[in-house]
């Protein structure tokens, strides 16, 4: 799964990374994005814009919100056909900016959380799917999921799962507003193919969710 990840780049960074009109007037850098919060998301509907969202998807047919907790991930091999998410994998995906995301390895009876990133820094898009709930006051709730895939050869040792990080060429299709072939968007969520991801360990302080420091990124031995 995909628990925690990090947007600490420029906005001007992300602006040009996806080439984007319109951004929002502040955007903190976060270094331990949790989910229930919002999050950047670029969407389908306006792929020129960069958005907040709540992360944790509620379908629009849900009659409990609290649905959205369970629905923080949604598995690439399922989700053309989990009644959660096929009509949003049809209508509704969007891109999840971050620079970075943490997973925990298995160490003994112990588990280490990791700081996973592109060897730059560089910022890059997770492949997301997001909803639009009506709750019963007549308010209007935006939400969101990340993708995830198996693990490709450098995350295996650390974790069996990783999150659908897309190449920028790919940003068009998956941002497409038409109801794309399925094998076309399925032959998106594979494994990472680039050989630029490292990682290394980082303090155990990011397991607490309302904990957001510069220190959560830095290396611990």
């Amino acid at each position: 799964m995909c628990g925690r990840f990090v947007l600490t780049a420029n906005p001007e960074v992300v602006q040009h990374t996806f080439d984007l009109k319109t951004m929002p007037p502040e955007m903190p850098a976060r270094y331990n994005v949790a989910p229930m919060q919002p999050i950047a998301v670029i969407t389908n509907e306006h792929s020129d814009e960069l958005t907040f969202y709540k992360w944790g998807l509620i379908p629009s047919w849900s009659k409990d919100p609290t649905i959205a907790s369970k629905l923080i991930n949604a598995r690439s091999e399922t989700v053309a056909e989990k009644p959660s998410f096929r009509t949003a994998f049809r209508r509704r995906r969007c891109i999840i900016p971050a620079d970075g995301f943490y997973e925990w390895q298995q160490q003994g009876k112990d588990k280490v959380p990791q700081f996973i990133h592109l060897e730059d820094r560089e910022v890059f898009g997770i492949a997301g799917l997001w909803e639009v709930w009506n709750s019963p006051d007549g308010s209007e709730i935006r939400t969101c999921t990340i993708l995830t895939t198996e693990a490709n050869a450098f995350m295996q040792p650390i974790h069996n799962r990783m999150p659908v990080i897309l190449h920028k060429a790919d940003y068009p299709l998956w941002l497409s507003p038409k109801e794309e072939p399925v094998p076309l968007l399925q032959a998106l969520m594979k494994p990472y193919t680039g050989d630029n991801l490292t990682a290394y360990p980082v303090s155990k302080a990011v397991n607490r969710a309302n904990t957001d420091a510069p220190y959560l990124v830095e290396p611990v031995h």
